[in-house]
């Protein structure tokens, strides 16, 4: 019989009430999604963090916090702008480490096009790496003062091993992999990408924080789980056979839809 996991949720300081007494009562997983923005990492920062203390006030659960992304290259070739990216996860760290978050997920930068132009170009695999190193490089040894870990997830990603490398070439505790469903089920669909399960069973014991949702194949619909394509057994069934339990989190567009979502993975004895 598979192993029932239990699941927590992706949600802001504004959705987090409606479903505080799920979170709260069986100390689910949680990821805080509210420090994304220029404002809520600088001018509205510390507003947000006495909010989300608050809001915590009695959670006993893991907390994650997602790291900003739009614009924020973390392979950028600009090496002026790449300092402001480094400031910015910076920031976030330092909120991460305020209300108590242990974990942060920064997006990956591999692609379908660098897939295809990995060979077409000398030196391209590593002078991407290097540039990776420049702007994560600080980031991770303040994660490790911290104690967070950086979860680095799958955007475009086509192969797995591709950034479960960049993170072994870290060599570092403090930075490990995340896996968004439905990000790679739109590889399967759209870039002949591994299914699923397979980034699961690739990342193995890298494996630190799941995403949680459905897609139809074509774009990145943030579904509840049942209403796409994805082959939940599968997935639960790798995930299950990890080292250790990953954060595990419903990141659904419409947060009023993880009730229904909850309850798909729970009636099919995969979640609890």
């Amino acid at each position: 019989m598979m192993t029932r996991l239990k699941i927590g949720a992706c949600l802001t300081l504004d959705t987090l009430p409606d479903h505080r007494d799920w979170i709260f009562e069986a100390d689910r997983d949680l990821e805080l999604q509210d420090f994304l923005s220029h404002a809520a990492l600088t001018t509205d920062r510390d507003v947000l963090i006495e909010r989300a203390r608050q809001a915590l006030d009695g959670f006993r659960g893991k907390l994650s916090i997602h790291g900003p992304f739009e614009g924020l290259d973390i392979d950028n070739k600009d090496p002026e702008l790449r300092p402001v990216i480094t400031a910015r996860f910076l920031s976030a760290l330092e909120v991460a480490d305020r209300i108590g978050a242990r974990k942060m997920v920064v997006h990956s930068p591999y692609t379908l096009w660098y897939q295809n132009n990995l060979h077409s170009y000398p030196g391209y695999a590593e002078t991407k790496l290097a540039r990776i190193h420049d702007v994560l490089g600080p980031v991770l040894r303040r994660a490790e003062e911290l104690g967070i870990t950086l979860v680095i997830e799958n955007i475009q990603d086509v192969r797995p091993e591709t950034r479960r490398a960049m993170v072994d070439s870290f060599g570092s505790d403090a930075m490990a992999l995340s896996i968004d469903t439905g990000h790679a089920q739109l590889a399967r669909r759209m870039s002949g990408a591994p299914p699923v399960e397979d980034f699961v069973r690739d990342a193995g014991a890298q494996l630190a924080h799941v995403h949680l949702q459905d897609v139809d194949g074509h774009a990145d619909r943030h579904w509840a789980p049942g209403e796409g394509e994805i082959e939940w057994s599968a997935v639960f069934r790798a995930i299950a056979e990890c080292e250790a339990p990953p954060h595990l989190v419903l990141e659904l567009r419409d947060a009023t839809h993880i009730p229904a979502g909850f309850a798909y993975l729970r009636d099919r004895g995969l979640a609890v």
